[in-house]
């Protein structure tokens, strides 16, 4: 009986990637590079879209409010005081089944801070309904930029 030895030689232990050359520091370097600038990209495009979406968002309330308003004018006959303003549609004012009735989170635009009810309003208007937008100023123009029912295509 013959013995055989099998021998091996040193590259056939070695896997097919050991063959293969890695990459390089340089090379990680630059694609981590470029997923960063398309990611800062991306970033800065989708946030002009969401201060967008929030400026319509905003119009959206200020409509509704001031549907709810001449509901109030139909079933009182009489437009909200100054000195009540907007709560007039809520806050324990309005009874909740009334067709005006607002919850206390519908008075606030997308950026959390309350709508503001001007009593009389601009150009003969009985009321105005202003938001100050993102900054929470008058004034301002882009995602800053005030919003007003007075803007609106339609108004009382």
């Amino acid at each position: 009986m013959k013995l055989r030895i099998a021998v091996r030689s040193e590259r056939s232990w070695r896997s097919p990637a050991a063959d293969s050359s890695g990459m390089t520091l340089v090379e990680v370097l630059a694609v981590v590079v470029i997923l960063g600038l398309i990611a800062a990209t991306l970033t800065v495009s989708f946030s002009g879209t969401f201060g967008k979406a929030k400026s319509e968002l905003a119009k959206t309330g200020i409509a509704q409010i001031m549907q709810k308003l001449e509901l109030y004018h139909i079933e009182t006959d009489r437009w909200p005081a100054m000195e009540v303003g907007l709560k007039a549609l809520s806050e324990g004012l309005a009874d909740p089944k009334a067709a005006f009735y607002l919850e206390k989170s519908q008075l606030e635009d997308p950026w959390k801070a309350p709508y503001h009810f001007v009593v009389p309003g601009p150009e003969g208007r009985p009321f105005e309904i202003i938001s100050y937008g993102a900054d929470g100023r008058p004034g301002g123009s882009g995602e800053d930029a005030d919003l007003s029912s007075a803007n609106l295509r339609s108004g009382p």
